[in-house]
């Protein structure tokens, strides 16, 4: 996964990373974890530059992360809680469950998406509540900007750090991407397993 991401990077650069974050924050089939990274080690290297990998990086998470919000405004919390009476077991999701994430973001919201914007696994997420809430599309997009530009910053400068270190690292990059998918798919079985309706 590693080997391809770069040289996806490499043929279409500044391009490359904003297309491939859309699509992580959409839906994350290679997280940004590798493809930020890899393009501050782009960047070492005198390939791109990392003002704008982080600039590319920034607006791709960013716009990755409208459909969510689009997506939570548009079904609204009834229908969610229709939808998950319903579906809930396969969504691993009660009504219950939404009450409470409805709950907690009305008390956090300004933050919860800052915050949550530095979090593998919430990042993407995090919009869905923020459009069940209604929150202000330009609130939305100010601390969606902030937190993304934090996230891509913090990746960038390590990948650039590592520079032609980043070869030996190159090497886990795949085994760590299997680890994430990994992950996930057990998270998921687990709470299918224990999911209450």
């Amino acid at each position: 996964m590693g080997r391809w991401v770069t040289e996806l990077l490499y043929k279409s650069g500044y391009l490359g990373i904003l297309v491939l974050m859309f699509v992580e924050n959409v839906f994350p089939p290679i997280p940004s974890e590798v493809i930020m990274p890899l393009a501050g080690y782009l960047a070492s290297q005198g390939k791109l530059e990392l003002l704008w990998v982080i600039v590319a990086g920034t607006a791709g998470s960013v716009l990755g992360a409208l459909p969510l919000y689009a997506l939570g405004a548009r079904i609204g919390e009834d229908r969610l809680k229709r939808l998950a009476a319903r579906h809930g077991r396969w969504l691993t999701v009660s009504p219950g469950d939404i009450d409470h994430a409805n709950a907690w973001f009305g008390r956090h919201g300004n933050t919860a998406v800052l915050l949550c914007r530095l979090i593998p696994g919430i990042r993407s997420f995090i919009s869905i509540p923020a459009g069940l809430r209604k929150m202000p599309l330009g609130t939305f997009l100010l601390y969606t900007t902030l937190g993304s530009a934090v996230w891509t910053s913090v990746l960038a400068w390590i990948g650039s750090l590592l520079g032609a270190s980043f070869g030996d690292v190159d090497k886990y990059l795949d085994p760590i991407g299997y680890v994430i998918f990994g992950g996930i798919a057990v998270m998921y079985v687990y709470r299918l397993v224990r999911h209450r309706g």
